[in-house]
Formats: C-alpha cells, structure tokens, sequence
C-alpha cells in the first residue's frame, strides 16, 4: 500500500511540475508566470519529496528530505517576489491592470518613485491602452 501511495505522489508531483514548466512558455506576462511557475511547481517538489519519503529504506535520508522541502517552502516565495517587484519596478509589468498597487500608494504618500516617469493610474477606473474588444497582447515584451 505505501509503494502504491508514493507512486501516486511521485507521478502527481512530476505532473505538477511539468505543468509549471509549461506555464512558463504559455503565460503572456510576467507576473502570470511567476504564479504558473511558483504555486504547481512548489506542490509538485513537496510530493515528490513525500514519495521518495515513503519509499527511502535509509532513515537518515529522512532528514535531508526534510530540510529540501522546507528551503523550497521558504524559497520559493520569496524568489517569486522579489522578480516581481524587480519586473514591477523595471517596467515590465502593466500597472493599469493591476487591481492593487501597493508599491505605487507607497510612492504617492512618500513622494519617492521607484523608478522614473509619471505615476501611472491603477485599477479598475483607468483609462484603458486598448479598445475593450482589441485582442490582448500575447508576447511578454513591454511597450516603450
């Protein structure tokens, strides 16, 4: 019964996993890739983990296999932020789209911009780039 579980660990794990890989390459923008790439990606690792777990015959291993799931619990969040905020802060990401921009009240309250250029207008009553019915952008390139 435990080789049937870790195998069904292990080939959901891997299937997350290549799910997130795939959502790589498919996503249009930054940040909906990070979120392809970080959420299946993290679940999929912690079941691989889980399955070599209940399959390891070394107990000592246990350890390790430990320690590996909880650097990537702790890494991968952070990881996935901090690109965020960099491609935020380079332009590479659309703030008119975005429904909340702490970053942008933080620059209008203090004054101090993260990058040069006027503010940009957030949220759902922004004036749109695009005609509503314009087929949306498909390549992850900024506009300038």
């Amino acid at each position: 019964m435990t080789d049937v579980i870790a195998g069904a660990c292990l080939i959901v794990g891997s299937l997350l996993a290549l799910l997130a890989g795939i959502g790589l390459v498919r996503f249009p923008d930054v940040l909906t890739r990070m979120h392809g790439a970080t959420k299946p990606q993290t679940l999929g690792v912690l079941l691989i983990l889980l399955g070599l777990a209940l399959r390891v015959e070394d107990r000592s291993v246990l350890a390790v296999i430990a320690l590996a799931a909880v650097f990537q619990l702790v890494t991968a969040p952070v990881s996935a932020h901090m690109l965020g905020r960099a491609a935020l802060r380079a332009g590479h990401i659309d703030r008119t789209r975005l429904t909340r921009d702490d970053l942008l009240e933080h620059e209008r309250s203090t004054g101090v911009r993260a990058r040069p250029g006027p503010l940009p207008e957030v949220g759902r009553d922004a004036a749109p780039d695009a005609a509503p019915d314009a087929e949306p952008r498909r390549d992850a390139r900024p506009q300038r």
